[in-house]
């Protein structure tokens, strides 16, 4: 069990689209309702079930060789990782948040510009506390007005910067409550918008766009390269199949070059001829937004189509990983 890859997979808000991305790289797990350490279909994978905001940095000491995340999470906590693919799910907008009833406050200088007449602080709750303090401190009205001056940081357990004007405090969850009571401002994940629409509140400004990322240990990619490879390929099989259609034509020997020149392909079309003389079967792989367009011409050059939904597109020449210089 030693030479397993030891795998890191979210709990939360991504655990769901996780559970249905790993079901169509052809993996199944049991038990994860019960445990945090479900069961798997591949003997050389070892996985376990945490909280995304843990795992890139859980992966950069090596306790995993490889993990999903948000790219959110893996920025928030700086952690020294290979990030190998953009799984393309959970797809979320880090945003500034303020109350819709003010009506004048549509950017982030309009609000520190409203707090700064009132003369009080700006108060703003999150999760991502590096992520926030680095966007302000690189917003150019917050530049003229600060300088180079870090806004303040408020944990439990720290208090650290010396801007009092502005200052961030560090959220544990349920942040969409916090104004306006107990803030000004959020600054939260956002999918949809709903929740924020529902506390009364408004996006302002995005300040960063996530998705789930698989990442890896630098040092795993040395010493476990291999497997980490077929699970690369497995993954990026599934997200260029999310993108793709498999499809089948019948055509008359008269059509079928007319259909090749306007048919996309991912390499190139199988052409077999049929047992009737004079027709052929077309096999090919297509882009999902391209299969509008061409519908006219399979329609015209065609006939007989069948359409499938590929689990898996796997180029397999192109998945490969330069294991980094650990040294």
């Amino acid at each position: 069990m030693n030479d397993s890859v030891r795998f890191a997979i979210p709990k939360g808000s991504l655990e769901p689209q996780t559970y249905k991305f790993l079901e169509e790289a052809g993996y199944s797990l049991s038990g994860q309702e019960r445990s945090y350490r479900p069961s798997i279909n591949d003997p050389d994978l070892k996985v376990k079930i945490l909280r995304p905001q843990e795992i890139p940095q859980l992966v950069e000491e090596g306790a995993y060789d490889i993990g999903i995340t948000g790219l959110d999470w893996v920025y928030e906590t700086s952690a020294n990782v290979e990030i190998l693919q953009d799984l393309e799910y959970g797809a979320v907008s880090i945003v500034l948040a303020v109350s819709k009833n003010w009506k004048e406050v549509n950017s982030f200088e309009d609000l520190l510009k409203k707090n700064l007449a009132e003369n009080r602080p700006l108060k703003i709750y999150t999760e991502y506390i590096n992520l926030s303090v680095s966007w302000i401190k690189n917003n150019s009205y917050y530049r003229s007005v600060f300088g180079g001056s870090e806004p303040q940081v408020i944990t439990p357990w720290i208090k650290k910067g010396v801007n009092e004007k502005v200052k961030l405090f560090l959220s544990f969850g349920a942040t969409e409550a916090k104004p306006p009571e107990d803030a000004d401002a959020i600054i939260d994940a956002m999918s949809t918008g709903i929740t924020l629409e529902e506390n009364d509140l408004k996006p302002i400004c995005t300040i960063f766009n996530s998705t789930a990322r698989l990442i890896a240990n630098k040092t795993s990619l040395r010493t476990k390269k291999e497997k980490i490879l077929d699970v690369l390929s497995l993954f990026r099989g599934v997200v260029e199949a999310r993108k793709r259609l498999h499809i089948f034509v019948n055509v008359k020997e008269e059509n079928l070059q007319a259909l090749l020149s306007v048919l996309p392909a991912l390499k190139g079309p199988t052409v077999s001829p049929l047992s009737q003389k004079g027709w052929y079967a077309v096999n090919t792989v297509i882009e999902k937004d391209s299969f509008l367009k061409i519908l006219p011409l399979l329609r015209k050059y065609a006939q007989g189509l069948v359409v499938h939904s590929p689990r898996q597109v796997m180029s397999l020449e192109e998945v490969k990983i330069d294991a980094p210089n650990c040294n």
